[in-house]
């Protein structure tokens, strides 16, 4: 039920909703801000969804820190709804999406109206990213690029990090855990859980990237940061396996 609301819902929003939106009155901003909003509100209405049918509960701690003007927001990406439950909770998020998802029959009508860049793994993407940052938006990162492998520690690309030396105010790292593990890279779409998977998600506090920018030049920098974000997220999903352990 919950995959078809999600491809149904995707489709009107894209051959209903975001044609009517085109029609009212603004600027190219305006109606990218009305699309977000949009496409917020109606994630955070789908995981409600989830929430009541059983298939989930959830927690977010911090949450309220999401979402300031040139804030890069990494998060680490072990199941197919992170983007989705993070999006939700902050209204008006760029985001860094798979190329793939843009011809995405449910997905390319809300990523295209939003305005959220494609991951090409190019120059210009890079500096697509900085300049939404310098320009005070939000933008969500994976740094994995794909979906954890259950068991296994993140592997963050260097992308990220180098977004933020280029154009974020400030960094602020996310640890999202999923329990049981479902949803994953792993295993099909269709693969149930044994019970209601949990999903945390926590914010943690804001890095300067200045502090690494002065380390040297921006290469330097960047290698830097990521080693930084790499080591942090290790030791807080070592944290929360403790945490499920002891649940």
């Amino acid at each position: 039920m919950s995959f078809s609301l999600f491809g149904i819902g995707g489709v009107l929003l894209r051959v209903l909703v975001f044609p009517l939106l085109s029609l009212l009155p603004g600027d190219a901003l305006l109606h990218r801000r009305r699309a977000r909003a949009v496409v917020s509100w109606t994630f955070y209405k789908f995981v409600r969804f989830m929430y009541h049918m059983g298939v989930l509960t959830y927690e977010v701690e911090g949450i309220e820190r999401l979402g300031q003007p040139g804030q890069l927001v990494i998060a680490n990406h072990p199941s197919l709804i992170d983007v989705v439950v993070l999006i939700a909770f902050i209204r008006d998020a760029n985001c860094v999406v798979k190329q793939s998802l843009w011809d995405n029959p449910s997905m390319r009508g809300p990523i295209r109206a939003a305005g959220y860049i494609s991951n090409s793994g190019s120059l210009d993407m890079l500096d697509e990213a900085a300049g939404a940052l310098q320009g005070g938006q939000t933008l969500i990162v994976f740094p994995e690029g794909t979906r954890t492998t259950p068991g296994q520690a993140p592997d963050f690309h260097r992308g990220a990090a180098a977004i933020a030396i280029r154009g974020a105010r400030i960094v602020t790292p996310v640890v999202i855990s999923v329990s049981p593990t479902t949803l994953t890279k792993a295993e099909p779409w269709y693969s149930i859980p044994s019970r209601r998977f949990h999903f945390r998600l926590r914010v943690g506090e804001d890095i300067d990237p200045q502090a690494f920018n002065a380390l040297g030049p921006a290469p330097l920098a960047s290698r830097k940061l990521n080693d930084h974000l790499h080591q942090h997220f290790i030791k807080e999903l070592a944290k929360d396996e403790r945490f499920t352990a002891g649940d």
